[in-house]
């Protein structure tokens, strides 16, 4: 029975080839996320490990209970670390040297004077030469490095990207206007914070204590150990010097296992996802299969019963046709393993064009990964084909020796509907229930719901073909005649058949019309939201957020073109509604209350703003609903400057998504802020802005490459950018899927051809002429692929209908809105789906000699 497997897949080698092909598809899919993240996270890990290896301790500072946790009034961080500390430390024994770190952000401008790098992660550190005027953590590449106050060095990477060389002026800003140093070195650096799409500027050690810290004042002693050296006895011999909750240490060694742990929790999180979309292409590849053995069983059952018939028991049958599903499964998966291997190479190449900026480091093949992608390959083939085994080791061999196909038993489909009626009911029941609820937290509830439906509704495939079929027949036979007719009941012939091939196309438009529609609808409300209540023609603040200068921000108001001008700051604070209300935290915004109106729609429902003005607070309808407040309640809070208050709520406004939860005047907010900044200001021009006055604005305030500002249509496209981003990601790994139905209607087109070679045959005796063959079969194509795709995208709408309450509880402006034109595309490409996967069955079937075919058995 072995040989006879062999034999059996050589000789219907062309018939298995796209069966083949979604195996292929499928397995390169999982091998190419799990190689990818492998050679990912271990590149990552081996950057991190170089830059810990002379690392025994690291003592870092904690917040200074004199300045709070972030910076003080002046703008700088007050730690406990300083040089007496570093000496005392370097005196103890085992220690080889201590080196001391001061840290920052700095954005530097380009050439174009807009900012590089990656916003948070654009480092500043002062550099550490030793006695040879080298520092060995920052080998340089090309001059030397800073001395002075008016010099800095840049990174390799961060140089090109600001488009200087050494020698030039180099334009940064770290909290406020631009500076200027000149450039005097360029160095190498494998902090993957920076290859990561960062940037890294190095001062001289006083220079950079200037900028973020006091004299003498460092952010990290750390501290390398001789040879032979115990860390964690180093450690806490380091921990007894250091001041109480001022400071703490950490082993080399434990900072390379918290390491080694995040890397880990980030590579599993991207693994798990781009997995969850592999495993969607395999599913569907599963119809592939299941269909692809099912129609060769069929065409093979009088082999499958002479086998019978000299002996082979029905173990044997299934035995034999599973072997086959095997060794197709493994050939595949090795193709596919090696194919995977190349998009992970792939992948890792457009990402790091893009700016991902990946450590180096070779490709690396685990043991895990060549075996989990050749059992997957192998599993999914050997399951998709044990039904199909099943039902030819159920054949007697009288009966099939008797006749080529024998259509299912009418129970068979009565129970299947059955079956499928209850799962589909299920799963609406579950996404009605969803389309009450509110909280993110139930998405765990939507995904069991959705996959029970969409399980349903591919249980019912087959019952539900016959209409959907029946309607698009009507159109072909009415456009195209006999073969449109011939068409719709070729399609309508086997019904399991064609809910198999159609199922792969659905799942696929499925998930990309559900993400659609939710995606769309997302940004729609993010539009909303970014524009509601702003009558300002910019919004400017700064890309790190650490603020703008009040001083600064004067200014802006006395750029010619600008109407009105409000600055925005805010205090955080804590307050207890009362008994049966909401309490919890808050954020009371500080601006000009005679310019806030100029900028902002502000609808007042309750007190006035002129009692606002007067001392008071202004309230939004949703917190004031929330909490329980009306104009003229008194309400007990504390900010987190621990300072207690009784403010009085003075007015009640209509939700405004600039003004957020509560406002008052900047007089009563500053008292609370630890540092005096703006946090954005609102600008009202008198044309409506331009690019030269945006310009003005920005020289205004500095030239600084911090200051971002935006017009309303900047504000909706950035709001909308990270869900854009998120569903076009989405439409590119379901892509896999749809390319692999597509490989099943060809599939499925071309083993039906060679089925009806006969039938054909006799419609050309009769008539038919080669043109209509072909146009026979490409209609039976376009008919599966519109019942897949209207299935699929009428099933994504109900689902992003019910799924769409979890969503709409980040964005209250959220309803369902149908991206029609997209929409239109989908039902476009199936229709194009249908004609390409036709050309060769088609071209094929139109190729058959009339007699030969004729006289086929």
């Amino acid at each position: 029975m072995l040989k006879t497997a062999l034999r059996n897949v050589l000789a219907h080698k062309a018939r298995l080839l796209m069966t083949a092909l979604a195996v292929l598809l499928g397995v390169a899919f999982v091998a190419g996320t799990l190689i990818f993240s492998d050679t990912v996270g271990e590149a990552i890990k081996n950057a991190s490990a170089k830059n810990l290896k002379d690392v025994a301790v690291s003592v870092k500072a904690t917040s200074d209970p004199g300045t709070g946790p972030g910076p003080g009034k002046d703008g700088k961080r007050a730690t406990a670390l300083d040089e007496r500390l570093a000496d005392r430390i370097r005196a103890l024994p085992g220690v080889a040297s201590v080196r001391s770190d001061v840290t920052g952000e700095a954005t530097l401008a380009g050439r174009d004077g807009e900012p590089i790098g990656n916003g948070w992660q654009n480092r500043a550190v002062n550099y550490q030469p030793g006695k040879d005027g080298k520092d060995g953590r920052y080998p340089l590449i090309r001059g030397r490095g800073p001395a002075s106050g008016g010099e800095l060095a840049l990174a390799e990477t961060t140089a090109k990207a600001a488009g200087v060389t050494v020698g030039d002026t180099v334009r940064f800003a770290t909290d406020g206007p631009v500076l200027t140093k000149k450039l005097v070195g360029i160095v190498a650096t494998d902090d993957p914070a920076v290859t990561a799409g960062g940037s890294l500027a190095l001062f001289d050690t006083a220079t950079a204590q200037k900028l973020y810290l006091h004299p003498g004042q460092f952010d990290e002693l750390v501290v390398a150990a001789a040879p032979g050296t115990d860390q964690q006895a180093l450690t806490a011999k380091v921990r007894a010097l250091l001041p109480a909750k001022r400071a703490e240490a950490t082993s080399g060694s434990d900072l390379a296992a918290e390491q080694a742990r995040m890397i880990a929790e980030q590579n599993s999180a991207l693994s798990k996802t781009l997995l969850t979309f592999a495993g969607i292409a395999l599913f569907v590849g599963v119809f592939i299969i299941a269909n692809t053995f099912t129609m060769l069983i069929s065409q093979r059952s009088r082999e499958i019963a002479l086998l019978r018939a000299v002996g082979a028991s029905r173990r044997q049958v299934v035995r034999s046709v599973l072997a086959e599903a095997a060794l197709l499964g493994l050939v595949s998966s090795v193709v596919g393993f090696a194919l995977g291997a190349g998009i992970a190479v792939g992948l890792r190449a457009v990402l790091d064009a893009g700016g991902a900026g990946f450590p180096d480091g070779p490709v690396v093949i685990s043991p895990a990964a060549v075996l989990a992608s050749l059992g997957v390959g192998v599993l999914v083939t050997v399951l998709a084909a044990w039904l199909p085994s099943r039902k030819a080791a159920r054949i007697a061999p009288v009966e099939a020796l008797s006749t080529v196909e024998a259509p299912p038993a009418p129970r068979s489909l009565v129970v299947r509907n059955a079956l499928g009626a209850l799962v589909a009911g299920a799963g609406v029941a579950v996404m009605l229930w969803v389309s009450t609820l509110t909280s993110g937290d139930d998405l765990p509830i939507a995904m069991a719901g959705s996959m029970l439906t969409l399980t349903g509704v591919i249980i019912l495939a087959p019952l539900l073909s016959r209409p959907l079929v029946s309607l698009a027949g009507a159109v072909t036979t009415r456009v195209f005649g006999v073969s449109g007719k011939l068409a719709k009941e070729n399609a309508l012939r086997n019904p399991r058949r064609t809910a198999a091939t159609g199922s792969a196309l659905m799942i696929g438009l499925t998930l990309i019309t559900g993400m659609t529609v939710v995606g769309h609808s997302a940004q729609v409300a993010m539009d909303k939201m970014a524009g509601s209540g702003l009558t300002a023609d910019y919004q400017v603040r700064t890309s790190t957020y650490v603020g703008l200068d009040p001083k600064l921000s004067a200014k802006v108001a006395e750029v010619p073109g600008v109407e009105a001008m409000a600055p925005i700051r805010g205090a955080g604070f804590t307050t207890d509604s009362g008994p049966g209300r909401d309490s919890g935290f808050g954020y009371l915004r500080g601006t000009d209350l005679d310019q806030i109106g100029k900028v902002t729609r502000l609808t007042v429902t309750q007190g006035s703003l002129d009692a606002v003005k007067a001392g008071g607070i202004a309230v939004s309808q949703t917190g004031a609903k929330e909490h329980g407040w009306r104009a003229g309640d008194t309400v007990h809070v504390e900010f987190y400057d621990k300072k207690k208050a009784a403010l009085k709520v003075a007015a009640v406004y209509a939700d405004n998504e600039a003004l957020g939860s509560s406002f008052a005047s900047t007089a009563l907010v500053d008292p609370h802020l630890d540092r005096f900044r703006n946090d954005e200001l609102l600008v009202k021009t008198a044309g409506g802005g331009s690019a030269a006055l945006a310009k003005d604005i920005r020289h205004a305030l500095g030239d600084s490459p911090l200051v971002k500002i935006q017009n309303r249509d900047d504000l909706r496209k950035e709001a909308a950018g990270q869900i854009d981003t998120i569903v076009n990601m989405v439409y590119g790994l379901l892509g896999m899927a749809v390319i692999i139905a597509v490989v099943g209607v060809v599939n499925t087109l071309a083993m039906s051809v060679f089925e009806r070679t006969r039938e054909i045959g006799m419609l050309r005796a009769i008539g038919l002429a080669r043109s209509g063959i072909k146009q026979m079969v490409r209609l039976e194509s376009v008919v599966i692929s519109l019942f897949g795709a209207v299935l699929g995208m009428a099933l994504g709408i109900f689902l992003a209908w019910a799924g769409g309450s979890l969503v709409g509880s980040s964005f209250p402006t959220y309803a369902l809105v149908l991206p029609w034109g997209r929409l239109g595309l989908f039902l476009l490409i199936a229709l194009v789906v249908g004609v390409l996967a036709a050309l060769w069955p088609a071209r094929r079937a139109a190729r058959l000699n009339m007699l030969e075919a004729i006289g086929a058995q």
